[in-house]
């Protein structure tokens, strides 16, 4: 789950699910389909017990022969993925749940996004990198995979990088989520052995990390 950028019902929101209500769940096709591995999509809630909602499905499958519009569909409370409250002021009697958010962006090793190298190494410099239309503003953050035994040159031949939110990054490796607040000017490089970022003592010129 990415949950860094894409967020849950709390389980207040949860809790008070009723009849009348529109719920969010992913639906998978049995036997699969041809197009989709599964399909968001929402049930109108007539029934709900204390584990288990009850419904019509009032989307309309976009690849799933076996399943129509208006099928009664079963699911546990702890698969919806969204809530629409039939009734707008039972929102007012839900306690607010803040979550940080991590949209502002950064660039980072295309092999990290993939999940194919963890991060190694981690600076933060003047923002420079704002692009025309986004409405997120660059972090400053630059972040690299471990290329720990790799050349130099076998470095700069398959290095690719990407311009994303923080949090895409995130949902790919956290282990440095406890710095994302530092200051404009840290650079920190991870001990593997202890599992452990350590500060470095100036931002990289041709260190490795460098962006």
């Amino acid at each position: 789950m990415a949950k860094y950028t894409y967020f849950l019902p709390t389980p207040a929101r949860l809790d008070a699910i009723g009849k009348g209500d529109l719920v969010k769940v992913t639906i998978r096709a049995v036997p699969p389909s041809a197009k989709w591995d599964a399909e968001r999509m929402w049930i109108k809630v007539s029934s709900a017990g204390l584990d288990w909602l009850e419904g019509t499905l009032e989307s309309q499958p976009d690849d799933m022969p076996g399943l129509t519009r208006r099928a009664i569909i079963r699911a546990p409370r702890t698969h919806v993925i969204d809530v629409a409250f039939e009734n707008s002021d039972k929102e007012a009697t839900i306690p607010l749940e803040q979550k940080r958010e991590f949209w502002e962006r950064c660039w980072v090793d295309q092999a990290v996004l993939d999940g194919d190298l963890p991060v190694q190494y981690i600076y933060r410099e003047e923002p420079n990198s704002m692009q025309e239309r986004d409405q997120f503003p660059d972090s400053g953050w630059r972040v690299r995979g471990d290329m720990r035994g790799v050349t130099e040159e076998e470095k700069l031949a398959e290095r690719k990088i990407a311009y994303v939110a923080l949090g895409a990054v995130l949902n790919k490796d956290d282990s440095w989520v406890h710095l994302v607040d530092e200051p404009i000017g840290v650079a920190y490089e991870k001990n593997f052995e202890e599992g452990v970022f350590v500060r470095q003592p100036d931002l990289p010129g041709d260190r490795p990390g460098s962006v």
